[in-house]
């Protein structure tokens, strides 16, 4: 459909606009925050097994950083939960909504990098073999794809914003 037969939109207020858009940002952000802590559990629980001691240095930095990207994308995506109660009623939902999708925004690349070095490791510890870049490589570009480029093509291909 050609953008000018879409018409102009909805008929709604800035303050029902940001209404809107939050409750959509908040059911995005329990999706992506659900995975992210059931990852981080899992990440957390690693460093107390037996085979945690038999990796080797470059293996334990792998851990080390992946369990500091899952935190860092843990409260990235927990974020907006907290800016909406220590901002609501403060009449500034607008603004709350721009900043709470930027920090999930933050949140979904912290989440990319921390799947990204989680399955480094896992494939290093489980295979050894030199075919683990390629597989990573194809698994990030395979989430790069859902998560970002189908969602920009949609947007520039279908929307005049």
């Amino acid at each position: 459909m050609d953008p000018a037969e879409r018409g102009t939109g909805r008929d709604e207020t800035p303050e029902e606009r940001a209404d809107r858009m939050w409750v959509d940002l908040i059911q995005e952000v329990r999706v992506a925050q659900t995975g992210v802590q059931i990852l981080f559990g899992f990440l957390l629980t690693v460093a107390f097994t037996p085979k945690y001691t038999t990796l080797n240095d470059t293996d334990q930095a792998i851990y080390i950083t992946t369990v500091v990207l899952g935190a860092s994308a843990t409260g990235a995506l927990i974020g907006p939960v907290s800016l909406h109660r220590l901002v609501s009623g403060r009449r500034i939902k607008p603004r709350a909504v721009a900043w709470a999708s930027r920090l999930t925004f933050v949140g979904l690349l912290l989440l990319l990098a921390t799947m990204t070095c989680a399955l480094l490791l896992i494939l290093r510890v489980a295979t050894h073999g030199d075919h683990v870049v390629w597989l990573v490589v194809a698994v990030v570009a395979w989430y790069l794809l859902c998560w970002f480029g189908l969602p920009l093509w949609a947007r520039f291909r279908h929307t005049s914003k």
